[in-house]
């Protein structure tokens, strides 16, 4: 092995796997992804970039293509989920710019995917290639395929997200955390939400039991939503998507305001997501095998955090494997500098559903007033330059957990 050229071979072709991909490809460094899938098609709706993660994806040269199918929220707010009344806002987009160096985009997953391959060289994406195990061979490892395919690496990378093969061979395996809520999903024409204000901010609506949110892509023509409710108790089964009963969606949303339930109502019922994430973990890889994005620290989107995080992790992890004398110790660096910072996260997206969710009392009075004050809360995560030095960055989170956990204890 060259020290300056390792052979990597990425599991999964989602967000985190391209990424790094491109970084790794950057820095003259060849990298084979290996996707299960005969064609690409990104899971979930569409996804919210935050400055931790487009800064990185400017850097490779995207961003005037990400432009051209995102729509970048206006701002960000807080609303009563009953009455629409304004609990809390960020200034204008202008300020966003000023404050973290890079833009906010909303846009289809499979719109970012597709630029991330586009900017891939074809030959590196293998698709239709499911792996199914891993064999260490002469210091490196070996990925077979169900296809019979075989790849020799020094370094394999599990982005093949929350039900992660490579994952299992790091820990041995281990269960999943399930919220105690779920959610469900759509897209809606704009036209159809007459009642809603400010349809271009990236919105929250709390209340009792539930919260709404929701923001622009496609040029502001369509609206994202994600609805979250209570429930149910226990999570059966093994698939983490299930259809619900009619109308269960709307249910929890009973008596909220009009832009509310017209927006949930404006398509048909989606199936229900359980949400779950992964426990946090004491290492991130074993020998040669390393893992990154959903693989390695599954959270909920509370925070719209998922993609970002795995966007920070690709940027570290390429910047480890750039020239690296011996692997281990490059994979070593790499989870030391992103193991805390991706716990932290975990724990406040955790911690934010029920913060959301407080039935009105005093509770939900220190909630509106951390929400007031949620620019400089923001700043630890969204100004966060994965690019730059560990020393350089902004790391003001434990005011911002220990208060979305008090309003909890104290409801």
């Amino acid at each position: 092995m060259s020290s300056s050229s390792p052979r990597v071979v990425i599991i999964g072709a989602g967000i985190g796997g391209l990424t790094l991909a491109l970084l790794l490809q950057r820095r003259g460094i060849a990298a084979e992804v290996l996707e299960q899938s005969a064609e690409l098609a990104e899971v979930g709706a569409a996804v919210a970039l935050y400055a931790n993660g487009t800064r990185v994806l400017v850097h490779l040269g995207l961003g005037e293509s990400l432009a051209e199918f995102s729509a970048e929220p206006t701002r960000l707010t807080y609303r009563d989920g009953r009455d629409g009344h304004l609990i809390a806002a960020t200034r204008d987009i202008r300020w966003y710019h000023e404050a973290f160096g890079a833009p906010l985009f909303g846009l289809h997953r499979r719109a970012l995917q597709r630029t991330l391959v586009d900017a891939l060289r074809p030959e590196q994406l293998h698709l239709g290639c499911h792996v199914e195990a891993f064999a260490e061979r002469d210091g490196g490892i070996r990925v077979r395929c169900s296809s019979g395919a075989i790849f020799d690496a020094d370094v394999v990378v599990g982005a093949d997200g929350v039900h992660s093969l490579a994952r299992d061979w790091v820990t041995g395996g281990d269960e999943a955390m399930y919220s105690g809520t779920s959610g469900f999903r759509g897209l809606v024409p704009v036209e159809l939400l007459p009642s809603l204000p400010e349809p271009g901010a990236l919105q929250f609506w709390v209340g009792p039991g539930a919260h709404l949110l929701h923001y622009p892509i496609s040029g502001g023509t369509m609206i994202n939503f994600l609805a979250v409710i209570e429930g149910p108790e226990q999570w059966a089964g093994p698939a983490w998507m299930e259809t619900a009963e009619p109308g269960a969606h709307l249910a929890a949303f009973a008596g909220w305001h009009p832009a509310v339930t017209e927006m949930i109502g404006a398509v048909p019922q989606s199936p229900r997501w359980g949400l779950f994430a992964r426990r946090p973990l004491g290492r991130w890889s074993r020998g040669p095998v390393v893992l990154l994005g959903d693989a390695a620290h599954a959270m909920l989107p509370h925070y719209g955090q998922g993609a970002n995080q795995t966007i920070e992790d690709a940027a570290v992890l390429a910047a480890e494997l750039d020239g690296a004398s011996e692997i281990t110790t490059a994979l070593r660096r790499y989870e030391a500098r992103r193991r805390v910072r991706t716990r932290q996260i975990q724990l406040l997206s955790w911690a934010a559903s029920p913060a959301l969710h407080l039935p009105d009392g005093p509770a939900a009075q220190r909630r509106d007033a951390y929400l007031r004050e949620i620019s400089r809360h923001l700043a630890w995560i969204q100004g966060y330059d994965a690019l730059a030095a560990p020393e350089d960055q902004p790391a003001d989170w434990r005011s911002s957990l220990n208060r979305v956990g008090a309003h909890q204890r104290q409801s």
